[in-house]
């Protein structure tokens, strides 16, 4: 299994992608990842990679696995990440 692309590998790869210095790639990437840490809450969006979205989950009933005890589980908010269909595709191959 090929290991995932480093930081510094994505700056190198898209500063010679797109003929721009490294740092200033580097700081577009500081640049969205801050603004999608910020607008995660309404809903971010990336073009063709996905989005973030907040989800929320009702409480329910679960059970402790070692002592078959039921437990309650709160309800709660979790942030997600749902992959574009484009992008999907693309690593995975389409039918």
């Amino acid at each position: 299994m090929a290991k995932p692309m480093t930081k510094s590998k994505i700056v190198a790869a898209l500063a010679e992608k797109v003929e721009l210095p490294k740092k200033q790639v580097a700081s577009f990437l500081e640049a969205l990842a801050s603004m999608a840490h910020r607008e995660a809450k309404n809903g971010f969006t990336i073009p063709g990679v996905g989005k973030l979205v907040v989800r929320s989950y009702k409480a329910r009933m679960g059970r402790n696995p070692q002592t078959g005890e039921e437990i309650k589980i709160p309800a709660r908010r979790r942030l997600k990440f749902v992959v574009a269909k484009a992008a999907k595709d693309a690593a995975l191959g389409s039918k």
